[in-house]
């Protein structure tokens, strides 16, 4: 009778010819990444995949010490581990235990190790970068005798600021030994100019590779002038962009944040001069302003026009006294007429012209009763037109009145 095997059978079976396998147990297995997925448990999940095939992987969390970089679609690398069977998938995969960057991969990984190396000795430190000096008149460039990186420098150098002198060190910038002519280069123009440009057109990454290297950086961090790297194109990296004092994305840019642009300069002086003359002159307008105002102010406030409102005020009360001074005497005029009048009543000539005299005594008093004089006594009559000299010859008593 023929034998039945169980689902179960038949992956445990094949289970044990993969974990027997000496080869399968320590392999390396070339390939490109997809659908790289890191689980919430730690794991990473993902597939290798060539122009044919594809296989499962997987590297548990214990196992991410294994990895120095982040994983992730489209890089090629090598996975070393081992190919089992996943029984309840009925699929094998392979379980890693190391995976490293293969090829070009290798120099990204190179490229991460010494940018995480030297950052921890502090070559990239921003306290330790120097300024780039504003107005430098000598800039030392340190790339290529040809090509578009010193024609784009000398070019821009030109429309910004004519009167900047370029030194050239022509190094070379790729293939061997270009690393050891771009550190002669900076060692050579270090204080001999204001600042130094290092770098170079775009390329690939075997390209730039000479400014990724530990001397290149060393050389630009222990440099007493201020470096700007100018390395490749806007989305290029390298180590030299990092220890440098100041990154530029391209040698133009480089150029721009080294040479100081004249021109403008030139077109913002005339545009503050403009602007400076316009405050001065609403300054001394309003200044003008204010000294009217205070002007007029102190000729208010002055003796002489207070003097000059009193000289107006008497000249407008004259008229207005006159006529209260008239008005007032002819009031005392018609008082002292009715005093006249009153007075005429009881004048004493009045009633002497009417007949009637006054007697005074030797003494000049008036004499009014019999008992004023005494008999012999000389008593003076007044009348109205002289004094009449008499002598009292006898004195009677009128008892009729």
């Amino acid at each position: 009778m023929q034998q039945i095997y169980t689902v179960s059978d038949v992956s445990s079976y094949i289970k044990r010819k993969f974990d027997t396998d000496v080869v399968l147990n320590n392999i390396y297995v070339k390939g490109e990444v997809s659908n790289c997925k890191y689980h919430s448990s730690g794991h990473i999940y993902f597939t290798l995949k060539d122009n044919k095939s594809q296989i499962s992987c997987i590297m548990f969390a214990g196992r991410r010490a294994g990895i120095s970089f982040k994983l992730t679609d489209g890089q090629s690398v090598i996975v070393f581990g081992r190919i089992s069977v996943y029984e309840a998938g009925g699929s094998y995969q392979i379980y890693a235990d190391e995976i490293r960057l293969d090829g070009v991969g290798r120099l990204y990984e190179e490229f991460e190790e010494l940018k995480k190396r030297l950052g921890a000795e502090g070559l990239f430190d921003v306290s330790k970068k120097k300024s780039i000096p504003k107005f430098a008149s000598r800039i030392g460039i340190v790339t290529a005798k040809t090509g578009a990186a010193i024609q784009d420098i000398c070019q821009i150098s030109r429309r910004r600021n004519p009167y900047v002198s370029l030194i050239l060190y022509p190094a070379q910038v790729q293939g061997e030994g270009a690393s050891d002519t771009i550190v002669r280069g900076i060692k050579a123009l270090d204080g001999k100019v204001d600042v130094i440009i290092v770098g170079r057109g775009g390329g690939s990454i075997e390209d730039l590779w000479a400014f990724n290297e530990e001397k290149t950086a060393r050389a630009v961090f222990e440099c007493k002038t201020p470096i700007i790297s100018a390395v490749g194109h806007e989305t290029d990296t390298t180590i030299t962009d990092y220890a440098a004092d100041l990154r530029a994305p391209t040698p133009s840019a480089g150029a721009e944040l080294a040479v100081f642009d004249l021109a403008n300069f030139t077109k913002e002086l005339a545009v503050r001069h403009e602007r400076l003359y316009d405050s001065l002159e609403n300054q001394i307008e309003r200044s003008r302003q204010l000294l009217k105002n205070r002007e007029t102010v102190l000729k208010k406030n002055s003796p002489g026009h207070k003097l000059e409102l009193k000289k107006q005020w008497i000249e407008n009360a004259k008229p207005r006294l006159n006529r209260g001074m008239e008005n007032l005497l002819n009031t005392k005029k018609a008082e002292l007429k009715r005093a006249v009048a009153r007075l005429e009543g009881v004048n004493p000539v009045k009633k002497l012209e009417s007949g009637f005299s006054y007697v005074t005594n030797e003494k000049g008093k008036n004499v009014n009763r019999i008992s004023a004089v005494k008999t012999g006594e000389k008593l003076t009559l007044h009348v109205t037109d002289g004094e009449i000299i008499t002598t009292v010859d006898e004195v009677k008593e009128n008892y009729g009145r």
